[in-house]
């Protein structure tokens, strides 16, 4: 919630009431091998996360460039090296790229220096492609072990989308030079709309939403994000967000949003770089300091 001591014109730059950031989760095959390793060489199943490259990612692109806005995408490094031409468009149109390591793993099978390995080895391969060294990362999944986020900064992070926990950005406790820019389940398109028949994903087999239902709550989660001068953070998949029809969802939900003058539409980066310039380190009660406290306690 907004300090209260503070309104939430105040929070952000030139009296912006909230702030919006774009990001793009772009994995390709990689994302769903991690989650459904038993799909490795069914091409038709796989051909679902495939879309993303063939298609997707132009057509988000495309509508970006259309409405004039920045994002953010985090982008394993074995993908970009696989898709170097994503990469230069990317680029070309003004978008952050952010790392999520070398390879879509699951970093509660790693330990720290194995998680530190990837994110170094992402990085490196990051700027190879792109001349510059990314300053975000968002773990693909799982968690970081404890001291994780000290490694980021020790890799030169400058911020992270991985946690939760809060409406607005926030210091980490244990890395100073790190700020989380966290994530809420409802500001994301796979709960809504991954599916595959077989095998399933997710196991639960959930029907595809509404695309009505979805704009809606999408919509009343930014006017609640706006009302409060908080930060919304969408997370978006090519696959996924990118088809003909879901495009749709995602222009008219951007439009709606560009209608206030009001709203901060920034990328990642510019957000932590604000955050970093203005903001106290947390308390002793924030989540991320009550996790840490205990977590590292737990593990003695």
């Amino acid at each position: 919630m907004v300090d209260s001591k503070h309104s939430p014109n105040q929070v952000w730059p030139d009296g912006k009431r909230c702030a919006v950031v774009l990001t793009v989760d772009y994995n390709d095959i990689h994302g769903i091998l991690t989650q459904a390793p038993e799909v490795a060489g069914r091409d038709k199943t796989l051909s679902v996360w495939r879309y993303g490259t063939q298609r997707g990612v132009e057509r988000l692109l495309a509508l970006f460039k259309e409405l004039g806005v920045t994002s953010s995408w985090f982008v394993p490094g074995i993908v970009a090296e696989e898709n170097p031409q994503h990469i230069a468009a990317i680029q070309a149109g003004g978008h952050e790229i952010a790392c999520a390591g070398y390879r879509h793993q699951d970093y509660d099978l790693l330990d720290l220096a194995a998680q530190s390995a990837e994110v170094e080895k992402g990085c490196t391969a990051l700027q190879a492609l792109t001349g510059k060294r990314p300053g975000g990362f968002r773990i693909p999944a799982g968690n970081g072990a404890p001291g994780f986020i000290e490694a980021l900064q020790d890799h030169g992070i400058q911020w992270s989308s991985s946690w939760r926990g809060d409406d607005l950005p926030f210091i980490h406790p244990t890395a100073a030079k790190v700020i989380e820019v966290p994530l809420h389940y409802e500001l994301e398109d796979e709960p809504y709309f991954a599916f595959n028949l077989s095998p399933a994903v997710p196991p639960a087999q959930s029907r595809i939403a509404s695309y009505s239902h979805t704009l809606g709550n999408l919509q009343m989660d930014f006017a609640g994000f706006h009302r409060f001068g908080l930060c919304y953070v969408l997370r978006l998949h090519p696959e996924i967000i990118a088809t003909p029809g879901r495009i749709g969802v995602l222009r008219e939900l951007l439009q709606g949003i560009q209608q206030h003058d009001d709203v901060w539409i920034a990328t990642g980066a510019e957000v932590a770089q604000w955050w970093t310039q203005t903001a106290q380190p947390v308390t002793a009660d924030h989540p991320a300091s009550v996790y840490e406290r205990h977590y590292r306690d737990y593990l003695v």
